[in-house]
């Protein structure tokens, strides 16, 4: 909707303020008060209708409204001397006296909308907008480069299935505005905002990146970049495929946090889910069970969430995996079955293609495997944990050269990785495959004592350490192997690590037996 008035135009489709056809620009709060009072000119808009539409209900003073009342009269050139266009009302509020007429129909971005709305039907999908980058400074040539970067993880981002992601043509409206994380939540209708700034220094090109929660004002997570002007490329690379890799991470995490300041049954089935996630991440019976309830509940408040079915697919073969359960094959099929319904619901999801690739691995089945985590990671090239899951099954594969560079990739994108452990882990058995004993002993102690790292990793530190021809340090690994779980047999080992290389695996039998499994 367009309104027209005294010279202006009032766009609310693309949030402008027009003289004569030049742009104004205006502060999203301001924006906002003043087309409040332009759409409401009938009559006299009070304070508190004020503090309600524009400030979401919280808490301001009466200065900081006359302040806001003070730059929208600026914008229209006009003052609280003359009043030509807003009058102030003592004691009752402001009223837009001037004649508006609605002179289009588009569809209109709502002004100071309420928050998200808690249909119980339809799941809190996280959500985000990317921000023009500001550019500090003269850059010069480089100057592109600030909305280079928006745009190409607003792209970026939009290939991530379980974050929606708004427009360009609607983030690209709020450049060069001053404001807080709250307007910016109810302008665009997200949770969370990515902003950035842009900078030469002498030869360096440096950058800065803040993940922003809109509902608390709080910094999740920030980085610093920093390269020659001569890496341009190079630096946009490393800022889209280290902020894809921390946004994976960082709002799964946070989302996490703020769903466990719920009461349990009070949760959708996005709140549900990531703290689902959480528990899933520490790779213990107990939390393996408590995701499993909580994957169960988000599915019951969404049966069609493709990703709540791929994270029971995940819990199930950890059981598995991990033998937290004596039956095994049934814990198996029920993490195909899961993983099959998460690919029914939606194909496209990296995470469900990731979660049926591991699968397979149960059946030692790697080619299949393959498959699908190649397809995983083609549907989204820095999705850290599908690397790493084709890594591994590569390894395994007697693929280890191909392995070593995908888990090296993984390790980059995602250092802090809730499966950082199994990275290295991974790292070690290329290591393991190839002969360089040595080698695969120093990662596999790093992979052990990674937080986080189950009791098969430690076995591979047994096992790495004696063909390193080292043990005493062997030895210590397969006590800690049988504090945890004594019934770990061989068997269980290639159960877990089906190998395909004949000399390799004959290589570990060997370790193993000497080490008394």
């Amino acid at each position: 909707m367009i309104y027209r008035f005294d010279g202006f135009e009032l766009d609310l489709a693309k949030l402008e303020l027009r003289a004569e056809g030049v742009v104004r620009p205006l502060e999203p709060q301001v924006f906002a008060l003043l087309a409040l009072l332009v759409a409401n000119a009938e009559r006299v808009v009070s304070r508190d209708e004020i503090i309600d539409k524009v400030w979401d209900g919280r808490v301001v003073s009466e200065s900081a409204i006359d302040s806001r009342i003070k730059s929208v009269r600026q914008a229209l050139g006009d003052d609280g001397r003359s009043q030509r266009l807003i009058r102030t009302l003592q004691r009752r509020g402001f009223r837009f006296v001037a004649e508006a007429r609605v002179v289009g129909s588009e569809p209109a971005i709502t002004i100071a909308a309420p928050k998200e709305a808690k249909d119980p039907t339809t799941p809190a999908r996280p959500s985000i907008a990317v921000l023009p980058f500001r550019v500090l400074g003269v850059l010069g040539p480089y100057a592109p480069l600030a909305d280079a970067l928006a745009h190409e993880l607003i792209a970026d981002l939009a290939r991530l299935h379980w974050l929606f992601v708004t427009a360009r043509e609607s983030s690209f409206r709020l450049r060069g505005a001053e404001a807080d994380p709250g307007e910016i939540g109810r302008l665009l209708g997200v949770r969370y905002y990515l902003s950035g700034t842009v900078e030469q220094a002498g030869p360096r090109l440096t950058a800065m990146v803040e993940l922003t929660d809109t509902r608390t004002g709080g910094v999740v997570w920030a980085e610093h970049f920093t390269l020659p002007v001569d890496e341009v490329h190079a630096l946009r690379e490393q800022i889209r495929t280290q902020t894809l890799s921390a946004l994976e991470i960082r709002i799964p995490a946070h989302e996490a946090t703020l769903a466990r300041l719920s009461v349990t049954e009070n949760l959708d089935a996005w709140a549900a889910y990531h703290l689902g996630l959480q528990h899933m991440y520490r790779f213990n019976r107990t939390d393996n069970a408590a995701a499993l309830a909580l994957f169960q509940q988000s599915i019951a408040k969404d049966p069609d969430f493709a990703r709540a079915h791929a994270g029971l697919s995940f819990v199930h073969f950890q059981s598995a995996f991990l033998r937290h359960s004596e039956d095994i094959a049934g814990e198996t099929a029920l993490s195909r079955r899961f993983a099959e319904r998460g690919v029914e619901l939606d194909p496209l999801d990296p995470f469900v293609n990731f979660a049926m690739g591991r699968t397979f691995w149960l059946e030692g089945d790697l080619q299949t495997s393959l498959g699908w985590l190649e397809r995983a990671t083609s549907l989204s090239p820095h999705y850290a944990q599908g690397l790493y899951a084709r890594a591994w099954a590569e390894s395994l594969a007697d693929r280890s050269l191909e392995s070593r560079e995908h888990v090296d990739l993984a390790m980059r994108l995602s250092p802090l990785d809730p499966m950082h452990y199994a990275m290295v882990g991974t790292r070690a058995f290329t290591h393991m495959v190839q002969g360089e004993d040595a080698e695969a002993a120093a990662w596999a102690e790093r992979a052990a004592r990674s937080p986080g790292a189950h009791v098969l990793i430690a076995m591979i530190a047994a096992v790495a350490n004696s063909l390193a021809g080292d043990p005493a340090k062997a030895q210590a690994w397969v006590q800690n192997v049988t504090s945890r779980n004594p019934t770990l047999r061989s068997e269980d080992f290639f159960r877990a690590f089906p190998m395909q290389s004949e000399k390799a695996r004959a290589r570990v039998t060997g370790a193993l037996s000497s080490l008394g499994y």
